[in-house]
């Protein structure tokens, strides 16, 4: 079922462009398979009365052998904090822009998502940036798990900008601000701590 998830999840991405795409899910139910398709912009893949998110249907029925696919689209939250829809951000902003301003492009991204509540973010951009020998540059900014228990709540992403001349890998990765870190302490003051822990005012 994994490898079934993941096939589906790639097929969505290369047939589902510039939507805000962030994941792809598939439940069995006992109806048929439930794909839940997580996006910012759902108008797009729903389409003028339905008929994108018809033919999406028909499509993944013939290519994967689907009895009765269902197709349920969620609308990302908070898409600043999604490792998948930034790298997509970071990505067509190169592609419109051009590479002379991906230091900007970097630099906006960072703020985006620190603003909005993330704990840390680390992008690094490879390829001929800016001249034409390969190097990779590296953004970072707040804090980033790279190792341990916290380091897999870290949430990642790959995107790929095509350019006219080359092609410019991103990677992303994203902390997230609901996460409690060990080093995250809360001083209180002595009375309230002494009431915890007798259940009467010190």
């Amino acid at each position: 079922q994994k490898i079934r998830e993941f096939e589906i999840q790639e097929y969505v991405q290369s047939h589902l462009q510039d939507v805000g795409l962030s994941k792809t899910k598939l439940q069995l139910t006992p109806m048929g398979e439930k794909i839940i398709i997580y996006t910012s912009r759902p108008g797009l893949i729903v389409g003028r009365k339905g008929q994108s998110i018809k033919k999406l249907t028909g499509d993944l029925k013939r290519e994967f052998g689907l009895d009765h696919p269902q197709i349920e689209i969620n609308e990302v939250e908070n898409v600043n904090l999604d490792a998948y829809i930034v790298a997509e951000r970071i990505s067509n902003s190169l592609e419109r822009f051009g590479i002379n301003r991906f230091k900007g492009v970097g630099h906006k991204a960072m703020e985006n998502v620190m603003n909005a509540g993330g704990l840390g973010i680390e992008i690094l951009i490879s390829g001929k940036v800016p001249s034409a020998r390969a190097r990779t540059w590296r953004f970072y900014m707040g804090y980033m798990k790279k190792c341990g228990e916290f380091a897999y709540h870290v949430r990642r992403a790959y995107a790929v900008a095509k350019l006219k001349s080359r092609i410019v890998g991103i990677q992303l990765s994203i902390m997230p601000g609901e996460i409690r870190l060990p080093d995250d302490i809360e001083i209180r003051p002595v009375g309230s701590f002494v009431e915890d822990v007798t259940g009467k005012a010190g």
